[in-house]
């Protein structure tokens, strides 16, 4: 019975640690940052596909007539 109760004292000691530690929450915030940035951008391009060919295009012919 003594045991049980020591390895539920460090289990809850040791869960206690894992919940105070913020070593990974900076690039945990940066990853959802970049990944909404992504998205945010796919959706731009999907959006606006057209006038991005055009400019592309408009961007071409400019290079190809020097």
């Amino acid at each position: 019975m003594k045991t049980y109760h020591a390895l539920l004292a460090r289990l809850s000691c040791g869960l206690h640690e894992l919940r105070s530690d913020e070593r990974g929450q900076g690039t945990t915030e940066y990853a959802i940052l970049v990944g909404v940035l992504v998205v945010i951008a796919i959706l731009a391009i999907t959006v606006f596909r057209s006038k991005i060919q055009e400019l592309w295009t408009a961007i071409s012919d400019g290079i190809m007539g020097l």
